[in-house]
């Protein structure tokens, strides 16, 4: 068996933050929680302790501390502040697993922004140069986790790196969260992935608007 590893979860009370949290406790994980409001990130933790009795879990106060202890850093965070918390941590990761899950879309939803021939995944590995950064989960809705499984079948998550013991590691862990891990290509394969979720965000607020049009009530899906 494969020894304990701590993950660090950076934004975890964001709602894929949270979802990947409690999805990881059933996993041989200890988990490290990062989340800037204090109040959200101990009722996350209370929630996780109530509904997973064996969960080896708790609050990171700092997230370069975590990042420092974790072999694996989940950054659940907006496009706007990778960069920021890259700097934070670049001194402690190296070596180390960065998952970004990420959508580089701007606040109207409407355009990228990344260029055509780049990702925000790819931009990630150019500020930590010495960590093996992967793209994971960025096509992937927090209620997707609820029921990762339809007609007896997982829903597939879809992977990119450049270094495949890394890779591995993480199909792992996204087999733990209840999916089918595939594994697409090199990090350049972020690209893909992040334009494939730029248009399901466009679908689903296609969707949104003609059911708002037809009077029926809707939830956003993040």
């Amino acid at each position: 068996m494969r020894t304990k590893q701590h993950i660090a979860i950076i934004g975890a009370t964001g709602s894929m933050g949270s979802a990947i949290s409690k999805s990881l406790c059933r996993g041989n994980y200890r988990l490290l929680l990062c989340g800037q409001d204090t109040k959200k990130t101990e009722k996350l933790l209370a929630e996780i302790r109530r509904d997973y009795h064996n969960a080896d879990v708790t609050i990171a106060p700092c997230i370069k501390e975590a990042s420092w202890e974790a072999e694996i850093i989940i950054l659940a965070v907006p496009c706007c502040t990778e960069k920021e918390i890259a700097e934070r941590i670049r001194k402690v990761v190296n070596q180390k697993i960065i998952i970004s899950l990420t959508n580089p879309v701007h606040k109207d939803l409407k355009s990228m922004v990344t260029d055509v021939n780049s990702s925000a995944t790819e931009a990630l590995q150019q500020l930590l140069p010495y960590a093996k950064v992967i793209k994971a989960f960025c096509t992937t809705f927090a209620a997707d986790f609820e029921t990762p499984v339809i007609d007896g079948n997982r829903f597939d998550a879809f992977i990119a790196g450049n270094d495949t013991e890394a890779l591995e590691n993480v199909s792992e862990l996204i087999s733990c969260s209840g999916f089918n891990p595939v594994i697409v290509g090199d990090l350049s394969a972020s690209q893909t992935l992040e334009r494939m979720q730029f248009l399901l965000i466009q679908l689903d607020l296609k969707m949104i608007m003609a059911e708002k049009q037809a009077g029926k009530s809707y939830i956003i899906n993040s």
